[in-house]
């Protein structure tokens, strides 16, 4: 939905209202034509109804009014003498309509001075439970959202199993654009797995599509700076199921309800970013990480005996693949190289003699079970940061540690284009594009921003012989709508990252983390380590070790919760 659409569908929405209140509003001493007049109705009502003046403000908050609207239908039948549990059950089952009946069909007293007290204990209840739902979704949507670590591609600076305190308003709190949602819940609504939205999935021009809103986003306070940890909806997220990954396949998703994903910003627009063995530079100079984050590469380990896992505990290795191993001949064989491309299998050289081959890499079932390969006892491809590599190093079973480092074309990296021969640790160049900002546009550089122009920016293209037609005319260059960031992971081998979908607009953005309150460790034994001590109530960012909050939290906690109670005991003294 366009802002003249919605536009036009709020002015329809204050006709519909003012119809049907008009005779209701005369009756409480107002003036009619005060129930067509936008917001200044609404501020009206609440003085009908008895209710407080930032209603007024909840019932234009996306999502939030989705609970507020019933709740003034009922109060405002209620205000007129309809307090039975029929009345309410019309006012809500009716979208409100049933004030048509109450404003035409009845003649009825306004209820200036009524208890606004529910008079039943269910009541009570159900009110407390409704208001605890709206401020928890206002400071869900527009302030804070929880948020867990459910992979290790930030592994060492956030770790699977942190629980993290998400700020929206750092970066500016994004308006919900799927207006018809439950609260509080992103994608599935648990136990009963269904959507937790009203969205069609197969048609972009269905109704209730149109129904949702632009994208609006309130003003922040920051900026996204280089290497700040980003929480952001995955742009190649679909409706279709995540398990095809597929990350360049057409979606139809709102981009709102999209897979949650957190990387760091390695390249703002206008950067020109490259990778160089595992490393980005950005505009020529090599990115300087933050102190708490760690870099983690795989390293082919080679040692004089077999790996046991007693070497793997040592250093604390739990990610690793084992070396496999080919006849060299084989490998040299043009037939298998086919074989292989065409089987999800890609594989980098570590060691080749006259008799065999070591690979490392991804490799399908059918690809190891077709080719009969064989694993080197006493090699493992390890994933560690540079420190651990080198300590790693100076053990005396160790022959060599080397960091892997790929040189053949990768299909999975963007922009899938066979004319751009990128991989996980060499990549570019690329310019990461800046709103305003102007392109030469030719068939080379069109993998690079198609999906920019069609996908993000709502363009079609077409390419006729070696000329590009952008919305059916010929151009040579293309000036840019939005902002796009580079996001990836610390854990440069073991990421699904930018490298993979390539650009993330702005209006995907969704906060910055600040704060870890808790960290669990499903691999440990027992609630003591299980839990991570040192990393509860710890902040996200700055510079040192991390320092834990949580003992202050608890004397804050303490001290509040006495006060409380020579309070309570002083009130009743007196």
């Amino acid at each position: 939905m366009t802002l003249t659409q919605l536009f036009f569908v709020f002015l329809v929405i204050q006709l519909i209202h003012g119809l049907g209140t008009w005779k209701l509003y005369v009756k409480a001493c107002r003036q009619a034509w005060e129930a067509f007049v936008p917001v200044y109705n609404a501020v009206i009502l609440m003085k009908i109804i008895n209710r407080p003046w930032y209603w007024v403000i909840l019932l234009f908050l996306p999502i939030v009014n989705l609970i507020m609207f019933p709740v003034v239908w009922v109060e405002t039948a209620r205000s007129f003498g309809k307090n039975s549990s029929l009345d309410t059950f019309l006012a809500i089952i009716s979208f409100g309509f049933y004030n048509y009946y109450l404003n035409y069909a009845l003649d009825l007293d306004y209820k200036e001075d009524r208890d606004l007290h529910p008079k039943t204990g269910l009541g009570d209840w159900v009110s407390s439970i409704l208001f605890a739902i709206v401020a928890a979704t206002i400071v869900h949507t527009y302030f804070i959202q929880p948020y867990t670590i459910p992979t290790s591609s930030l592994e060492k600076s956030l770790l699977v199993g942190d629980f993290l305190f998400v700020s929206k308003f750092h970066y500016g709190a994004r308006v919900p654009m799927t207006t018809v949602a439950a609260p509080m819940v992103h994608d599935t609504i648990p136990v009963l797995k269904k959507k937790s939205y009203l969205y069609n999935d197969n048609d972009k021009d269905a109704f209730v599509n149109k129904l949702s809103l632009p994208y609006l986003r309130i003003p922040g306070f920051q900026n996204i700076k280089h290497n700040d940890i980003v929480v952001f909806n995955w742009p190649a997220d679909s409706s279709y199921s995540m398990a095809v990954n597929n990350p360049d396949r057409k979606y139809l998703k709102p981009i709102d309800k999209k897979t949650n994903y957190v990387k760091r910003c390695v390249g703002l627009p206008g950067d020109s970013l490259e990778i160089k063995d595992g490393f980005v530079y950005i505009n020529g100079k090599q990115n300087v990480l933050p102190d708490r984050a760690k870099l983690q590469f795989f390293h082919t380990v080679e040692t004089k005996s077999d790996i046991s896992q007693n070497f793997l505990d040592k250093y604390g290795i739990t990610e690793y693949t084992r070396v496999y191993m080919l006849p060299t001949n084989v490998w040299n064989d043009s037939r298998v190289q086919d074989f292989l491309n065409t089987n999800n299998t890609h594989l980098d050289v570590v060691h080749k003699d006259s008799t065999n081959v070591h690979l490392v890499g991804q490799m399908s079932q059918t690809a190891f079970d077709r080719l009969k390969f064989n694993f080197v006892g006493n090699k493992i491809s390890a994933n560690a940061t540079l420190e651990l590599a080198n300590t790693i190093k100076n053990d005396p079973n160790v022959i060599s540690v080397v960091k892997n480092n790929s040189k053949t074309r990768d299909s999975g990296i963007f922009p899938h284009n066979a004319n751009y021969d990128w991989n996980n640790d060499n990549f570019g160049p690329l310019y990461i594009p800046k709103a305003g900002a102007t392109i030469d546009l030719n068939l080379e550089v069109l993998p690079l921003y198609e999906r920019i122009i069609t996908d993000y920016e709502n363009n079609t293209v077409q390419v006729k012989g070696n000329q590009v037609f952008v919305n059916g005319e010929l151009a040579s260059n293309y000036t840019f709508k939005k902002d796009y960031y580079w996001m990836m992971g610390d854990n440069r081998h073991n990421s699904l990252d930018a490298r993979s979908w390539g650009f993330t607009p702005f209006d995907h953005v969704v906060g910055k983390p600040v704060f870890i309150w808790m960290s669990w460790n499903s691999n440990g034994n027992g609630i003591k380590e299980k839990i991570r001590w040192e990393r509860l109530f710890t902040t996200v960012n700055g510079s040192g070790k991390p320092i834990s909050f949580f003992i202050p939290f608890l004397v804050l906690l303490a001290i509040w919760f006495g006060f409380n109670q020579f309070r309570k005991r002083k009130k009743a003294k007196s």
